[in-house]
């Protein structure tokens, strides 16, 4: 999913974190994508000035490699075979994204509430849909876009899987808490926006994979437009009978190739900012 060409200048690339403007133009050529060292003047999450923490639920014992690796088998259980996926899900401490309250559900292959009406999606999804988002690659993806952060979970898992991972949110209360959890982490190739995810982020296309964690009635035209050709995209979306659906979408040389595939449940897709 790379290619010889040349990313966008790190020159035109803005510090982080940046709230994106409604008029910020979308390229209008896409070039395959081959992904540079962190541009100058962009922090990742290990440059961040506040102190580490590293807090883990009194008693519980969620800090266990055991924990997590009870989880990954059952990922291979239902079904997820792909090696790197699996051994991401097993590096990253999901009760860390979840209040403590629902720390001890952290492992259980459910959605939990994460505030502002928003979830962390099941386990067994996101592997899957990352899963899909690599298809067998034999390496790590090249930049990956992430509309939706959330708790910034799934940003985690990817910063694993991706050479570099721009993460998108809308909703400021969010924004600010995958901040924070992301902190004990210290990941330097994953950069927090908050911004309207229906408009990508075109500053940093093109992408090697797009994935999102809404549904709206369609694919936005800015997310195709930021795919770099040879790329993938994988996002929920609405079906004819108003129900979602997750929908796999190729950029070839030829054009796109859309395939839907089984019924999914996300929160809906908005625009704006709040």
């Amino acid at each position: 999913m790379t290619s010889p060409f040349k990313p966008p200048s790190a020159a035109g690339r803005p510090a982080f974190p940046v709230r994106l403007k409604p008029d910020m133009g979308v390229p209008s050529a896409t070039k395959q994508v081959v992904v540079n060292p962190r541009p100058a003047g962009v922090k990742g999450m290990n440059e961040l000035k506040r102190p580490v923490q590293s807090v883990v639920p009194g008693g519980v014992g969620l800090d266990s490699h055991a924990v997590r690796a009870r989880m990954v088998h059952k990922l291979v259980a239902q079904g997820v075979s792909d090696a790197q996926v699996l051994a991401a899900m097993g590096r990253v401490e999901r009760h860390r994204f979840v209040d403590s309250a629902l720390a001890n559900q952290a492992y259980e292959d459910t959605s939990l509430p994460i505030g502002l009406g928003q979830t962390i999606s099941k386990p067994n999804v996101v592997a899957r849909m990352l899963e899909l988002l690599r298809l067998g690659a034999p390496g790590k993806l090249g930049r990956v876009l992430e509309i939706g952060t959330g708790c910034g979970y799934q940003a985690a898992v990817l910063s694993h899987l991706a050479t570099e991972v721009y993460s998108i949110e809308r909703l400021r209360g969010l924004h600010d808490k995958a901040r924070e959890n992301l902190r004990t982490f210290r990941l330097p190739n994953v950069h927090l926006l908050f911004g309207d995810g229906m408009m990508g982020f075109a500053r940093g296309a093109p992408y090697a994979a797009i994935i999102a964690a809404a549904g709206g009635e369609s694919i936005p035209p800015a997310w195709i437009e930021q795919l770099a050709t040879g790329g993938r995209l994988v996002a929920p979306m609405q079906t004819a009978t108003g129900a979602q659906a997750l929908v796999v979408i190729d950029k070839t040389a030829q054009g796109i190739r859309q395939t839907m595939l089984e019924p999914v449940h996300f929160v809906p897709l908005k625009s704006g900012t709040n």
